[in-house]
């Protein structure tokens, strides 16, 4: 019998009643690791000597995970997906990493990604294209997409990720499982490479969302590592799963949601925004009071623009030490400088580079103005918007992109300007420091698609409560890829 496509709860018990023991589980998650390597790429490293650990009272001991490769793990290969990393071996491990492993958690593999968390498609990784376990011809969003593929496949329960812009919460909605983002600071980014720091959050993937709260729960916490840690030792994520919700109003943008804004000949489009609107019916048959609300377009138009804007500017300061002469394989020349163009040439793929050179553009004196700290100023008008509605509603609720995965055949970096507002509106959740989370909602032509719930700043034990609420009345719990009912 298999016990790694279960939840956390149901896996644990069985090791304590030792119906099955920490090295079988090891061992199947190695296994399928290698099926899924093969089938979706989805991994840089795969530990073949993991070691078993002792069964304790934390649920989280003697299972498996797996880490994204933007995590720092000591001894093990860590390259961020990147060739200009691709022998870098770390000498300590990330903060929230330590935690699992304090907790009894076996780390099995390191999921490949988009190269250093650059990227929405899974095209970048150094490695080679993570493909969808629904339709290897298929995406899984990035970046976080290695780590999608695999938990969606059944290799473990969770895997870790990281959300800058959306890269935990839309690959977990075309993977049919579960993405959650906390609240900026509430777990740890000591060890986590960075990409843009005002932005960057640790988080999880997994298939349901009690696991999710596990999973978290063990890793928040504040850290001296990390400035920008919070104490959240009065926070209780799973305990207050099933806490009575009253009175809870939620609300939903009608300049995102309303099908007039799009093209009326996009069937799988429509049929997206059905199965949304069918969660919305199922929100208020539970007692979840839903409202539309209008904000401005002119804003949600800007959105796009001001991620790459801010994202690029910090990227390109925070990558500006990848040098290949403190660490990284050293480039060929006579001089430091030689060496070091050398090595960023021909160690980064073209998107990184590109965004490099917008970073660097923005942030010359005489662009600053019009456009790092214009960028900065569009940013807080779109949180305060959003802190406005979550003055009277306890969340926001919208889907996650406009479909199901996209082919990757074809697919460019760039969003088509006719749907980019609902390829992108997650962003804000990463502007604002907001919790997030992704939850499968249906299928479009057998794909999965997901829907998201976003609340403000520290409130995420109320997120993960009304997430679990729809969760346990829709059929998508704990699925694996491949296996499903429409």
């Amino acid at each position: 019998m298999s016990y790694l496509d279960k939840d956390l709860i149901t896996i644990h018990d069985a090791l304590v009643k030792k119906s099955v023991s920490s090295k079988q589980l090891i061992e199947e998650a190695l296994e399928k690791s290698r099926k899924v390597e093969e089938k979706c790429n989805a991994f840089v490293t795969i530990l073949d000597d993991a070691k078993e650990k002792e069964v304790t009272d934390n649920i989280l001991s003697g299972i498996p995970f797996g880490v994204k490769d933007n995590y720092s793990t000591k001894d093990v290969l860590t390259t961020a997906s990147s060739n200009t990393l691709k022998d870098y071996v770390p000498f300590y491990t990330a903060t929230c990493v330590e935690k699992l492993f304090e907790a009894g958690a076996v780390m099995v593999n390191k999921t490949a990604m988009d190269e250093f968390g650059m990227g929405g498609t899974g095209k970048t990784a150094h490695t080679g294209i993570i493909k969808n376990p629904w339709d290897v011809k298929r995406m899984c969003a990035g970046s976080s997409a290695g780590s999608a593929a695999a938990v969606a496949s059944g290799v473990y329960p969770y895997a870790l990720g990281s959300d800058t812009g959306d890269s935990i919460r839309k690959p977990a909605a075309y993977c049919g499982i579960v993405g959650y983002k906390p609240t900026y600071g509430l777990i740890s980014r000591y060890g986590l490479f960075a990409f843009a720091s005002s932005l960057d959050h640790c988080g999880v993937l997994t298939r349901c969302v009690a696991d999710a709260a596990l999973v978290v729960d063990e890793m928040k916490g504040k850290d001296e590592l990390d400035m920008t840690s919070v104490d959240s030792s009065n926070m209780h994520l799973y305990e207050s799963l099933n806490k009575p919700l009253k009175n809870i109003k939620l609300c939903t943008i009608k300049e995102i949601v309303d099908m007039k804004n799009y093209p009326i000949d996009n069937e799988e489009l429509k049929s997206h925004l059905q199965n949304f609107n069918k969660t919305l019916d199922l929100c208020k048959s539970l007692g979840i009071e839903v409202e539309q609300v209008s904000v401005k377009k002119e804003l949600l138009e800007a959105l796009a623009s001001v991620y790459v804007v801010i994202s690029c500017a910090e990227a390109t300061s925070n990558l500006s030490n990848l040098t290949g002469i403190i660490f990284g394989k050293r480039g060929e020349g006579n001089t430091w400088e030689e060496m070091m163009m050398d090595h960023r040439t021909k160690g980064f793929s073209p998107l990184i580079k590109r965004r490099f050179v917008i970073g660097s553009y923005v942030l010359q004196k005489e662009n600053q103005e019009r456009y790092f700290k214009n960028a900065q100023r569009i940013r807080r008008l779109l949180v305060d918007e959003w802190k406005k509605l979550f003055k009277e509603y306890d969340a926001v609720i919208l889907p996650v992109g406009s479909g199901p995965a996209k082919y990757l055949e074809g697919s460019i970096e760039k969003i088509s300007t006719e749907y980019q507002i609902l390829e992108e509106h997650l962003q804000i959740g990463n502007f604002g420091g907001f919790p997030s989370i992704t939850i499968p909602n249906g299928f479009v032509n057998n794909l999965p698609v997901g829907v998201n719930l976003t609340a403000n700043c520290f409130e995420d034990e109320k997120l993960l409560a009304i997430a679990s609420k729809l969760e346990d009345n829709m059929p998508y719990k704990g699925q694996i890829a491949g296996g499903h009912n429409e």
